[in-house]
């Protein structure tokens, strides 16, 4: 039976996508919206995606040359394709991209988010206020992507390397077995089933490390143009502290909603096959995110504009409907809201804007099981 997917997104993650599911055995279809299909391009005039075996002599993952099934500008070409549509894309990307989507899509197609960071709740409430409450598709969250990996030339990619397994959640968690079950051929590493929608973004590793870390070390990551070993670099004895009590309120929150979240420690051993003692040595020996020098440079990077407002703000927002202390997530939040003159607070993913206001504990759980 042949394995069809489209990736919905042309950035590092999408061709990534592309090219590993294709090496996967995959004819996949990848679309670029305007303004961001310069990589379509690239593609189209290379006749395909090169994944390097070097960059800057430092050994990379899953080096070749693919060839990729169908490259379109189209959408509805795209949603028509496959009936496993992933989108490979930044949170604030989901929105605009799925309202585009919602005229074309059909029941029984699976919308896979990765990252998650929520996403599934959101465009679910998405797809009823607009009025298609009887379509019938399914929505499943990943904790992140697959790929440590960056575009470095016109459809040139380094991966520095792939995670042992992605954890996963369908919206409703029941049918996570049957999505696992059809995502699984086309996916080049082994899907775990997470309990929850909730659960997947509570456990995106990105939570810790990114945005507490950008917002401790801002002043020399912007006066020095980001030119750091990030997580070397950037994660000091101190600034493991600080992030270690941060993990103490996602742990709290968790707990509170009923929810077993493995520690950021556990996570990343199990991710990454390491058997380290402390996040701080996690992050001052991991080979896959020490190969390459590359770091924030502005207070505007993703670490922030992303994993700020669209992994802290829900977890303050959690905090505050259980009772539970945030402290160091609130004043991460108010210090990137002064970097960026804007207020999170408000334009991240908040429990209304994921459907879930007004609930208790309860009635969430039981609207995502």
């Amino acid at each position: 039976m042949t394995k069809r997917v489209s990736i919905i997104g042309s950035g590092n993650a999408g061709l990534t996508a592309a090219y590993h599911f294709s090496l996967n055995g995959a004819e996949v279809c990848l679309y670029g919206a305007a303004g961001f299909d310069q990589p379509l391009k690239d593609i189209e005039d290379k006749g395909g995606i090169e994944a390097l075996s070097e960059l800057n002599s430092v050994k990379l993952a899953f080096a070749g040359f693919q060839k990729i099934t169908k490259i379109t500008r189209d959408l509805k070409e795209a949603i028509d394709f496959a009936d496993i549509l992933i989108l490979p894309v930044p949170s604030f990307a989901q929105e605009p991209l799925f309202a585009n989507m919602l005229p074309y899509l059909k029941n029984g197609q699976i919308v896979m988010l990765m990252p998650g960071n929520y996403g599934s709740l959101v465009l679910n409430k998405m797809k009823k206020d607009q009025g298609y409450t009887d379509l019938d598709i399914t929505f499943v969250d990943a904790i992140s992507i697959p790929w440590a990996t960056r575009i470095c030339g016109p459809a040139e990619l380094a991966i520095l390397g792939m995670k042992e397994f992605l954890p996963v959640a369908a919206l409703p968690a029941s049918r996570t077995q049957g999505a696992i079950a059809k995502l699984q051929p086309i996916f080049p590493l082994k899907l775990e089933a997470i309990q929850n929608v909730i659960a997947a973004g509570l456990e995106n590793i990105n939570y810790g490390g990114h945005p507490l870390l950008t917002t401790l070390n801002m002043g020399l990551l912007e006066n020095f143009g980001g030119k750091f070993n990030y997580y070397k670099d950037c994660c000091s004895i101190a600034t493991a502290r600080a992030a270690a009590k941060m993990e103490e309120e996602r742990q709290a929150i968790g707990k509170a909603l009923g929810l077993n979240l493995r520690t950021e420690l556990e996570m990343m051993n199990a991710l990454y096959a390491m058997d380290c003692k402390t996040v701080y040595e996690v992050n001052r020996t991991s080979e896959t995110h020490g190969k390459l020098n590359s770091a924030p440079d502005s207070s505007t990077h993703r670490y922030i504009t992303e994993d700020a407002a669209y992994l802290l703000v829900p977890c303050y927002e959690f905090g505050k409907l259980l009772g539970v202390e945030t402290t160091i997530i609130t004043s991460c939040l108010h210090i990137d809201n002064a970097y960026n003159d804007t207020n999170y607070f408000e334009t991240g993913r908040t429990l209304f804007k994921m459907g879930l206001a007004g609930m208790s504990v309860a009635e969430m759980m039981a609207f995502v099981a």
